[in-house]
C-alpha cells in the first residue's frame, strides 16, 4: 500500500469498512511509515475534536445547513455510539 493509497482508505478503516486483506495492508503500512501513522494520530484527534465541538445535541440547527448534511452528521453519530 502506497501512502496515498493510505488516506484514500483512512476513513473506511477507521470505520472497520475495509475487507480483512485490505485492512491487513493497512496495518502493515502503520508498521513502516511513521508519516502515515501520525496522520492517522492526526486524523483520530481532528475527528475527535470536530465531534466535541457540537456535543449539545439540543442546539437549534441553522435554516441554512442542508438536510443531507444533517442526516450524515446523524448517521455517523449513530455509528460512533
Amino acid at each position: 500500500m502506497t501512502c496515498r493509497e493510505f488516506a484514500e482508505f483512512i476513513a473506511d478503516y477507521l470505520d472497520r469498512q475495509l475487507a480483512p486483506d485490505a485492512r491487513a495492508r493497512f496495518e502493515e503500512h502503520l508498521t513502516r511509515c511513521t508519516d502515515c501513522t501520525r496522520y492517522l494520530e492526526s486524523y483520530r484527534q481532528t475527528m475527535a475534536l470536530g465531534k466535541s465541538a457540537f456535543d449539545d445535541g439540543s442546539a437549534p440547527v441553522p435554516d441554512d445547513i442542508p438536510e443531507d448534511l444533517v442526516d450524515a452528521i446523524l448517521s455517523a453519530r449513530r455509528r460512533d455510539s
